[in-house]
């Protein structure tokens, strides 16, 4: 049976049950999950039975919000239960609940204030200094926030220390019982980047198909870096972050579409963003997203737009435009869907019209720069960057990129799929595209912020007046959504396929990928996958040297400094005579590991800017 049967699970019913387990059965949790899945079945009135042989049967009946919210809704008919193996092991194997299903909590505690927070002999927590609670007020955080984020920073610390070989059902639990506290407490950015991590051990303990270490490893860096702040007092105004999108009043608002954009999530997710641009330049999106996979995000494409009664599709929305009255609209430019929302339809404006025109017009290295400038602002990277859209002309395929070069003798960049996803037209486009060099094009697309000058195309157009450039029908307006538009021969120009090239295409000079700065990114997923003592056994003897001589040679001096102070406190585990731990705690450790990622990070960004000149 399928892991999709068990319903998702609160994260503090999760660290209950584990809590309440023996230190025996602990140990052999992680074995009792594996074989849980398989014998899951659906049963009467939406529950699902779990059986363990002829005698232990566990229930899982979720609530009203489909998850399992309260220990009562998990029942096992074992003389042990509730604080059996079988019941923990189930809920341990069904998936963890979003933010959004459960219920939501009280407002966060005012300064002063008790809340449910640990007891202060929890950890030690970041270094926190005793000028904490001046910082915190200053901030706007209350003490029992600050709290809440030092137990949150001594789970992420030992869970990191622990890594992916070691970061079992207990581990998670306890990072759990931490993300439940940050809830309690009133930050919601700091819990959804627990569960992140949580989610992100459980794929890579799987084995999962869409689980990357690189992405585990920024998981981390974020909740480690979000927690520390949180945790001294330091953070600034909105690091709590809200549980819910807060929408603002935007008054009448003339929006026209600039193209559509599939949504793919690794959570199930599915649908269509449609991104619109203002008179007054500035960009929104409305979106469509509910659970379901590729079709889901096919099939939303041409979906009724739900705004204000309006009665366009997204289809029509990004060819088209809309007036609207009495607009709500969220931080990131969400576009909300009130009571007291009216639109009314609008002809669409073609690119080469303001006001998106001047998407186009900006020079891509200034463009580049903000993007980098900016963000990404959520935890874990979650926020996308900005739009960016220039004319380039096609140079062709080098392995699985499309080479192009902007236009006014501007940078080589390479084009990837914004979604490889077979069935999505995404890459089938972009090969077609390849196949015509010399062709013009206008692109509006999302820098990839994690790579050298690469570009992840949503849409494409013709230049005006270029003589060898798209030639689209005239009800695209201009331009071909790539996740939903399939190119045709007919689209391009006659005699357009494959002139004489002098050599084959490379991808040319990648300054993020040449510099040594791998080792370091090598050494900290090294760390996430295989816990503290793969970094210490990485700093050891003739490793030492092969990984922080090349960085020194190469003028990254501030990186092999931090490499040597992480792969030191990873080795450091100073003993009494009798061979005892003196020094159990993660802090150390982690704090190391975060210095040295951060850095890696800004490091890593700075070439990114520097490839895009």
């Amino acid at each position: 049976m399928s892991l999709e049967v068990l319903p998702p699970v609160a994260p503090e019913v999760l660290a209950d049950a584990v809590e309440q387990l023996s230190a025996r059965l602990r140990k052999k949790l992680d074995a009792a999950i594996a074989g849980c899945a398989e014998h899951a079945v659906p049963s009467t009135g939406g529950s699902v039975d779990v059986r363990f042989g002829e005698d232990a049967v566990v229930t899982l009946t979720p609530g009203a919000s489909g998850a399992v919210t309260a220990p009562g809704q998990a029942v096992c008919t074992c003389l042990l239960a509730p604080r059996c193996l079988h019941r923990a092991a189930v809920l341990g194997a069904a998936p963890i609940a979003d933010a959004d299903t459960l219920p939501v909590t009280a407002e966060p505690p005012a300064d002063g204030a008790e809340a449910a927070a640990p007891p202060s002999d929890v950890g030690t927590g970041p270094s926190v200094a005793p000028a904490a609670a001046t910082d915190a007020a200053a901030s706007g955080l209350g003490p029992a926030q600050v709290r809440a984020a030092t137990v949150l920073w001594d789970a992420a610390a030992e869970a990191l220390s622990a890594g992916v070989t070691a970061g079992g059902a207990v581990v998670q639990a306890e990072l759990l019982r931490a993300a439940h506290t940050v809830r309690l407490a009133g930050l919601p950015r700091a819990e959804a980047a627990a569960l992140r991590v949580v989610r992100g051990l459980r794929a890579a303990r799987e084995r999962g198909q869409g689980q990357r270490l690189g992405d585990l490893t920024s998981s981390f860096r974020e909740l480690l870096a979000g927690a520390a702040g949180l945790a001294s007092g330091s953070a600034g105004h909105g690091a709590a972050g809200s549980a819910r999108r807060a929408y603002e009043e935007g008054g009448s608002l003339r929006v026209f579409g600039l193209c559509r954009e599939p949504v793919l999530s690794a959570t199930g997710y599915g649908g269509v963003a449609t991104h619109l641009v203002g008179a007054d330049g500035s960009c929104y999106s409305v979106s469509d997203v509910r659970p379901g996979g590729p079709g889901r995000a096919r099939g939303a494409g041409s979906a009724s737009v739900a705004l204000g009664g309006g009665v366009l599709d997204h289809a029509g929305l990004a060819r088209g435009g809309l007036r609207i009255v009495g607009a709500t609209v969220s931080a990131d430019g969400r576009l909300g869907a009130g009571r007291g929302v009216r639109a009314t339809p609008l002809p669409g404006v073609d690119w080469s019209e303001e006001p998106a025109a001047a998407l186009f017009s900006r020079p891509v290295r200034e463009a580049m720069a903000d993007a980098l400038d900016g963000g990404p602002q959520e935890p874990g990277g979650q926020s996308e960057a900005p739009l960016l859209g220039c004319d380039v002309e096609v140079v062709g395929a080098a392995g699985e990129y499309l080479m192009v070069r902007v236009a006014g003798d501007g940078p080589l960049l390479r084009l990837r799929p914004a979604h490889p996803h077979p069935e999505l037209p995404h890459a089938a486009n972009l090969r077609r595209i390849a196949e015509h060099p010399g062709l013009a094009l206008r692109v509006l697309g999302r820098p990839d912020l994690d790579r050298a000058a690469t570009l992840r195309p949503l849409a494409v157009g013709p230049v005006p007046a270029a003589p060898c450039t798209l030639r689209l029908p005239e009800e695209w307006l201009g331009r071909a959504d790539l996740g939903y538009d399939r190119l045709q021969g007919s689209h391009f120009p006659p005699g357009a396929t494959a002139p004489d090239v002098p050599g084959p295409v490379t991808a040319g000079p990648d300054p993020l990928a040449d510099a040594p700065l791998w080792r370091v990114r090598r050494l900290l997923e090294s760390g996430v996958a295989g816990g503290r003592r793969a970094v210490a056994e990485a700093g050891r003897g003739a490793d030492a040297a092969g990984l922080v001589a090349p960085l020194r040679r190469a003028g990254f001096g501030g990186a092999a400094d931090l490499t040597e102070a992480l792969t030191a406190e990873a080795d450091r585990r100073p003993r009494d005579v009798f061979g005892r731990l003196t020094d159990a705690s993660a802090d150390g450790y982690a704090r190391a590991w975060l210095a040295a990622s951060v850095h890696l990070a800004a490091a890593e960004r700075s070439l990114v800017a520097a490839s895009w000149s």
